[in-house]
């Protein structure tokens, strides 16, 4: 059986000094998950850093190089360090100062935002910016009023079950490709399609005058 060799003093210091060791992400392998860090002069290995979740439940929000981090290394070895990110520096400032807000800003401009003393949320998308949301099975929007500035196409059938109202723009009418069938009355400038009249009525060929 072979003894344990004793640690000297100045290894074990070196090992604690080693246990929480602050660092700014050096390098990122985003196909391994791992980066490198620098602690004074030091770069370490590449290494695995903290995500909110890695099982069933998985999270992607890989740091970036330059950000802050702490490494913790069991039993002193910098070989075998975990990397904890999300500390903020004054080389990149945190993105707000409200206690109120919970915020995600991200490199292009774009900024999710909660405001819980408001209870509003937030999306906003640099210019150019899209939104996809893929539901094979159904969306729902609970609101009693929903805005759409712009344009709005609607591929699939439109249903609705509550009436409908709305105005034209400057020179905008309604056109309809197609046939449209009405289990109600249709009125168009206070004259019905079921219950008008017609005058000036002839017999032969005569046509009817306008509806009434």
């Amino acid at each position: 059986m072979i003894e344990d060799q004793p640690i000297s003093p100045l290894e074990l210091l070196r090992r604690l000094e080693n246990l929480l060791r602050p660092g700014v992400i050096h390098a990122i392998d985003h196909a391994t998950a791992r980066v490198r860090v620098a602690s004074g002069e030091l770069v370490t290995t590449w290494l695995p850093w903290f995500e909110r979740r890695a099982g069933d439940i998985r999270t992607w929000c890989p740091p970036s190089v330059g950000e802050q981090c702490l490494l913790l290394c069991p039993g002193g070895e910098l070989a075998s360090g975990l990397v904890l990110v999300g500390l903020h520096s004054d080389t990149i400032a945190p993105p707000g100062e409200s206690p109120d807000l919970h915020r995600i800003q991200y490199p292009d401009g774009a900024v999710i935002d909660y405001d819980h003393s408001t209870h509003a949320l937030t999306a906003t998308l640099p210019t150019g910016g899209t939104v996809t949301l893929s539901a094979p099975g159904s969306v729902t929007i609970d609101s009693p009023e929903t805005t759409i500035t712009g344009r709005c196409t609607v591929q699939g059938p439109l249903i609705y079950q509550a009436g409908m109202v709305g105005t034209g723009g400057a020179g905008a009418s309604a056109v309809i490709t197609g046939s449209a069938s009405f289990t109600g009355d249709v009125t168009a400038n206070g004259i019905s399609l079921m219950s008008h009249v017609h005058g000036g009525v002839h017999a032969g060929g005569d046509t009817t005058g306008a509806p009434e």
